[in-house]
């Protein structure tokens, strides 16, 4: 239960710590979102929207980490968690006998699939980022190019204001240029912080399955037959060598 909280409140700590950096340099935060607002207006929406969803999925894993604890100190009735161990709660809840090794491999192994089911949708959150990130990068490049080349086109140098001109021109392909670099730095700036928390998460399910490897190792029964498999098979192979053995002198004899 230590790591679930050491994981929940590095996540807080961390959230907190960008909504300060945030808050301290707004005017440059501000600057860097108007560039291109409907982009990056997207892109921080998504950050935000990950940032949320990490929240849900790790605030949804505390039901989980009750029924655990409640379980491994021994009380069978406690209440069913909602999703992620419910399956395995019902089963443990019925079962009359202590578990077996495939018995306790396959738990752990559906334990394992689900936990990589229920962290698909921040991980497509966080490369969702890097896309629009890039997205930005060419369509800013594109803008540029684009704007250099009108600029070009339109001049006339016979023209006395033609400094002018070329003053006023390139507005389009320096919007160009500020909208590639700051839907990169938010594109990635926002999928560093959702990877981060989503890191957070992965951790504490990993504290959920390590409590439960631990606590279903202890009602697990190793069958003898099993045990002296590992004897059997050496003593079999020191046969098997005296055998040979015993050829080789025949053999030897015989010649």
């Amino acid at each position: 239960m230590n790591k679930f909280h050491k994981n929940l409140n590095l996540m807080a700590f961390f959230t907190a710590l960008v909504l300060c950096i945030i808050i301290l340099f707004y005017r440059t935060f501000f600057s860097i979102a108007i560039a291109n607002i409907y982009l990056n207006g997207v892109i921080i929406g998504t950050t935000l929207f990950g940032i949320i969803l990490c929240f849900i999925k790790i605030f949804a894993l505390l039901p989980e980490h009750r029924w655990l604890n409640a379980y491994g100190r021994g009380n069978r009735n406690a209440k069913l968690p909602p999703h992620l161990l419910h399956s395995v709660a019902v089963l443990l809840r019925s079962r009359t006998a202590k578990l077996n090794e495939n018995g306790l491999r396959g738990i752990l192994d559906m334990i394992l699939v689900r936990f990589e089911d229920d962290r698909e949708s921040i991980r497509y959150v966080v490369n969702t980022l890097v896309f629009l990130g890039l997205l930005g990068t060419f369509l800013g490049l594109i803008l540029t190019v684009g704007g250099f080349a009108e600029l070009i086109g339109n001049l006339n140098f016979n023209d006395e204001s033609v400094l002018e001109t070329m003053q006023a021109g390139l507005s389009m392909p320096l919007g160009g240029m500020a909208t590639a670099f700051t839907s990169s730095l938010l594109g990635l700036g926002g999928s560093l912080v959702v990877g981060f928390l989503a890191l957070q998460v992965q951790l504490a399910q990993g504290a959920i399955f390590q409590t439960l490897e631990d606590v279903l190792a202890k009602q697990t029964s190793v069958s003898h037959r099993e045990i002296g498999v590992l004897p059997k098979m050496e003593s079999n192979l020191a046969k098997i060598a005296t055998a040979v053995q015993n050829i080789d002198e025949r053999f030897s004899d015989i010649q």
